[in-house]
């Protein structure tokens, strides 16, 4: 077994404890040291891959979203302590991300830029994982509104649905998350375009990646005007959210997938 695999797997591991955890009313403070380990396990993993090229695989693009999502969490519920309660959604998750990236990390990757590109390239990758981690976060906290709205529509909680944010918590959470995907998006995308003007760079085509990153931020800044005029909330803002999101999927681990898995 390789070196690689083996901390895949040993990262893999560490996750699946919050994901248990998670989904049981008493875990308390075990909770709490379970996160912290999945942390720690993810941000070695960053540690070990980070040398001198940016490591652009679809295994590496999901782990570094398994990390980015991790630390979204935790500012998110630093600021909002209601954000906890995504947790037992979020988690299971994040462990089956890790275990699509752990089956695929011995594929290798098309190519790995260097670091030395500058500092904008090293800007605009940090910036595309934010908005992927925000946007994974906001899906979930989605996926929790749908999930709740159900159980009202049968009138009764199952000790799972007790776990998560309720609906109106659930929905604060997404918006605000999404506010903030928007932001970073739009961020991504200037410096995507400054990076194509640097000497010696590609010049910039309008490929899927780009095409569909704009198309969600369409989405994105669509859902947000219609949540502020009109008061788009609930079930169909829950089914948005999760579109434009299926949207930021296939920019960004889809089109990796794609180059690294199906034609590499």
């Amino acid at each position: 077994m390789s070196a690689s695999l083996t901390l895949n797997l040993a990262v893999l591991v560490a996750l699946v404890p919050a994901a248990v955890l998670g989904i049981r009313p008493t875990a308390g403070a075990n909770l709490g040291a379970a996160v912290a380990v999945a942390v720690l396990a993810s941000w070695a993993w960053v540690v070990a891959h980070l040398h001198n090229a940016w490591p652009t695989g679809f295994a590496t693009a999901l782990w570094f979203t398994v990390v980015g999502t991790q630390l979204a969490f935790l500012v998110t519920a630093a600021v909002d302590r209601r954000a906890w309660r995504l947790g037992p959604m979020l988690f299971p998750y994040l462990v089956l991300l890790g275990a699509v990236a752990t089956g695929w990390s011995q594929v290798p990757p098309a190519g790995a830029p260097p670091l030395g590109h500058g500092a904008w390239f090293l800007v605009h990758a940090l910036v595309s994982v934010a908005t992927y981690a925000l946007a994974t976060l906001a899906a979930i906290a989605g996926a929790a509104v749908l999930v709740q709205e159900r159980a009202v529509r049968r009138r009764g909680q199952s000790p799972y649905t007790r776990l998560l944010p309720a609906i109106a918590d659930a929905e604060s959470l997404q918006f605000r998350l999404l506010l903030a995907a928007e932001v970073v998006l739009g961020l991504g995308l200037v410096t995507g375009l400054a990076l194509a003007t640097l000497p010696g760079e590609p010049s910039l085509r309008l490929d899927h990646k780009i095409l569909l990153a704009i198309l969600a931020f369409v989405a994105l800044g669509g859902l947000l005007i219609a949540h502020c005029r009109i008061g788009l909330r609930g079930r169909r803002a829950a089914q948005w959210v999760l579109a434009a999101y299926l949207l930021l999927t296939l920019a960004y681990p889809g089109v990796k997938f794609v180059r690294d898995v199906l034609i590499g």
